[in-house]
């Protein structure tokens, strides 16, 4: 026996004695997830004896670890958080190599079971967040057009509307349901405006209180009403000066503000609450809804004369379901995005994810792709994310033929429509027609032979 052979078993002791001496529970486990070895700190945290752990696989023991994927991926898992047996505590997984670099198992360290000593950390780290999200919500912008992602016919069409309008200091309407990307669209909007350098100011007016949207929205004097700030507050409106203000669901707001937000938009001048003052404020108004506003104006809900103010420009956002070629490429943007903001290991999306993600109706569109994106980062197994990881309680599974054949029709009608109003705008030349819409003349002429023109 070769001398080194002889010191091994006294090397794999120190090596986890050191384990057990730097964390509060450690575990290895082999290539194939199985425990090797175990602390007597986990086993206590377990309430098991080590005998009755080792050879069994970890899911059967913790259903909520992440050890086997650090496994199947080879990237690390660095200071997650994880339940076992109710006691919440922070932990790390790494990757175990050969000198070959294969991937032998993997260990987890349990640091802390006890939180609250790390409390502190917490509340420095929520704190810099909240101060950091303030500053993004009232003052600055985190979006550009790059991050429209897709290169749809819809789409580019939207785009090249969008450009347009944001060099004309006007009232801009925007229109799209439910997770379309108002928001992001806003603020590209902006940032390619003449008023860039200036503020941006986003308002969602379905989440204020009507108590105190008019202090909100126009500011409040000192002492306007009972607990109002002894030095006043200042509004979103005149928080935009120079700058764009946005507001969101703009269907939401109340009667008798949208009178106010009127004046604002016709005098260039904010009245606080309780004050008898005109300031003069210079903002450009992007409002933005998910419901039909000519139809909410007609029921008597929103003011006619706000409305015409409000809709000197007006972009409609496509839904998801009619721009489903965009959907690969935006489903593995969105996963970067998952990936970046968590520690879960890389992982990626199958075929089979990718086909399911195509042929589902997209009810929440950009929002509710991102959202099962995240499911399927949590549900997924393995290194790739596979269509049942997507799927929700309901087993919402689509019909794929079908459902590819109705996309399909949707997008080709879109598509169409788009062409045939460009050619109508180019008095008839499709080669000016092409170019306003950003494609080739071969694309306009395919397009149009597809739709059967």
């Amino acid at each position: 026996m070769h001398p080194s052979e002889k010191l091994l078993p006294q090397a794999e002791d120190s090596f986890f004695n050191l384990l057990t001496g730097m964390c509060q529970g450690a575990v290895v486990l082999d290539k194939n997830g199985v425990i090797i070895w175990i602390s007597k700190g986990y086993c206590s945290l377990l309430k098991q004896q080590k005998d009755d752990l080792l050879g069994k696989k970890i899911q059967e023991v913790v259903p909520t670890t992440q050890l086997d994927r650090v496994i199947q991926t080879g990237k690390p898992n660095l200071v997650d958080l994880m339940q076992i047996n109710e006691v919440w505590c922070a932990v790390t997984r790494l990757p175990l190599r050969d000198s070959d670099g294969n991937i032998t198992g993997a260990v987890g360290f349990i640091y802390y079971d006890e939180l609250e000593r790390l409390q502190p950390m917490f509340d420095k780290f929520s704190l810099l967040r909240r101060k950091y999200e303030t500053q993004i919500l009232d003052r600055t912008t985190r979006y550009s057009f790059d991050d429209m992602i897709g290169q749809s016919l819809p789409l580019n069409t939207l785009k090249k509307q969008a450009i347009k309008a944001a060099q004309i200091d006007t009232t801009i309407l925007l229109q799209g349901e439910t997770g379309t990307g108002k928001e992001l669209l806003a603020q590209g909007i902006h940032n390619l405006s003449p008023r860039k350098s200036g503020p941006f100011v986003g308002v969602n007016m379905g989440a204020l209180p009507e108590a105190l949207v008019e202090s909100e929205l126009f500011g409040a004097a000192p002492g306007a009403y009972t607990g109002a700030d002894k030095k006043g507050r200042v509004g979103k409106i005149k928080l935009a000066d120079g700058g764009t203000l946005f507001l969101d669901e703009i269907a939401e707001m109340p009667l008798n503000m949208q009178a106010k937000l009127l004046r604002v938009l016709q005098e260039r001048e904010v009245e606080a609450l309780g004050s008898n003052k005109l300031e003069k404020v210079d903002i450009r108004v992007i409002a933005a809804t998910a419901v039909n506003l000519e139809e909410v104006v007609r029921q008597g809900k929103f003011r006619a004369d706000l409305y015409y103010r409000l809709n000197v420009i007006e972009l409609k956002i496509p839904p998801l379901r009619e721009r489903t070629e965009d959907i690969p490429e935006l489903a593995e943007h969105l996963l970067k995005q998952v990936l970046s903001e968590s520690n879960i290991p890389e992982i990626r999306l199958s075929e089979s994810a990718i086909f399911w993600l195509c042929n589902y109706a997209w009810p929440g569109n950009i929002r509710e792709l991102r959202n099962r994106i995240e499911r399927g980062c949590i549900m997924a197994e393995g290194e790739y994310i596979e269509d049942y990881d997507l799927h929700d309680a309901s087993g919402d599974t689509p019909a794929p033929t079908e459902a590819t054949s109705d996309i399909k029709k949707a997008r080709i009608r879109s598509e169409l429509a788009a062409i045939r109003k460009a050619i109508e705008e180019c008095q008839g030349n499709k080669t000016k027609a092409a170019k306003k819409l950003g494609i080739s003349r071969s694309s306009l002429y395919e397009k149009l032979k597809e739709a059967g023109q």
